[in-house]
Order: C-alpha cells, then sequence, then structure tokens
C-alpha cells in the first residue's frame, strides 16, 4: 500500500478530547467535551493533520456499555467536532478487558497498526496525543516517530511519574498541544 503523505495525529479519547471518569462514559448524556478540544481538532484538521481515535473501552468487556450506545458517544463527539470546523477520520478502539492480553489495547500497538494497515500511514509523520503512561508507551511500541502528554484527564498525575520513553512535549490540554504541533511540524514539513 503507497504510504499516506499526510501527517497523522493519533488522539487518545477519554481525558483528551472529552472529561474522564472513573466510572467510565457509559451513555451520551455522561460525553462531554474538554473545553477548546474540538477547536483544537479543527486547528488540526486546518493545517493539513489527519486526526484519528486510538481509544480503550473496556467498558465494553466489563458490560458497562453496549456497542450501540459506544456508537452513538462517538457520533456525538464527531457532530461536535464537526460543528467547530473539524473532522475525525476514523476511530479505532479496544473493547477487551486487562485480563484478555489481546493486542489491541493500549500500551500494547494494535490499534494504531491497524490504521496504518487501513491508511498508509508514515509512523514517521505521527504522533500520539494522550494523558496517559499507555499511551505514551503505545506511541513508542507502535513506533510514532513523536507523542505528547497533556496534563488533562490522568495527565497531570502521571507527568509527576518518571515516563520512560519520555513525551516529546507536554501541553496543558489539547489546544496547547495542537498550537505546539502545528508549530513543530510546520518546521518538519519544511524538509520535505
Amino acid at each position: 500500500m503507497k504510504k499516506s503523505g499526510n501527517f497523522t495525529i493519533f488522539l487518545d479519547r477519554d481525558g483528551v478530547i472529552n472529561e474522564d471518569s472513573p466510572n467510565y462514559i457509559k451513555c451520551v448524556d455522561e460525553f462531554c467535551l474538554i473545553d477548546g478540544s474540538a477547536k483544537a481538532i479543527a486547528l488540526l484538521n486546518q493545517n493539513g493533520f489527519d486526526v484519528i481515535i486510538i481509544t480503550n473501552q473496556s467498558a465494553i468487556g466489563r458490560a458497562m456499555v453496549t456497542y450501540e450506545e459506544l456508537y452513538k458517544i462517538f457520533a456525538k463527539m464527531k457532530k461536535e467536532v464537526k460543528d467547530a470546523g473539524g473532522f475525525i477520520k476514523d476511530i479505532f478502539f479496544c473493547p477487551h478487558l486487562p485480563e484478555d492480553c489481546c493486542s489491541c489495547r493500549k500500551p500494547l500497538p494494535g490499534l494504531i497498526l491497524k490504521a496504518v494497515q487501513k491508511y498508509g500511514i508514515d509512523l514517521n509523520r505521527s504522533c500520539m496525543v494522550g494523558d496517559s503512561k499507555k499511551d505514551i508507551e503505545c506511541s513508542h511500541n507502535a513506533g510514532c516517530r513523536y507523542s505528547v502528554l497533556v496534563r488533562t484527564g490522568n495527565g497531570l498525575g502521571v507527568e509527576a511519574t518518571k515516563l520512560n520513553p519520555s513525551p516529546d512535549f507536554v501541553a496543558d490540554n489539547l489546544m496547547e498541544a495542537a498550537r505546539w504541533l502545528v508549530s513543530f511540524f510546520g518546521v518538519i514539513k519544511a524538509l520535505y
């Protein structure tokens, strides 16, 4: 498959795009965007980035949410992003429990590798943005060139630990991450 010429930003969902909950996001009414996250995705799109969601959704495996309800949550997220002028190219999710030992649950790279296979993504032109150690490790395990940790969701607590591998940038929120990515990749794009 021919590799895509676009730069790809992989985004975690809970704690990065929307408010997270220790009780999981189980229905559309519990889904609430973090201020500025939809506009951040629009900013990325406007600067030539493809945005793909990479998310663990073990609430499915725990029988706390149905696939039907999860797809309704995704539809709400996509609509709110579209209303802000942005576009989510695709969503890849793992429905499994940690003890299921699947290859798609972050920090394993299965979800990113599925996206690479489907879209011909060049991982040297990619970045994973997340709020957890799992996200940063997943980025590294998949071979993404860059990773960004946001302080929303679990990020503030994660930042206080010694991450190995460490992210390339730490941002207060997705908007700050998007602005950094636009600036940083603008320099990289000039080299191509």
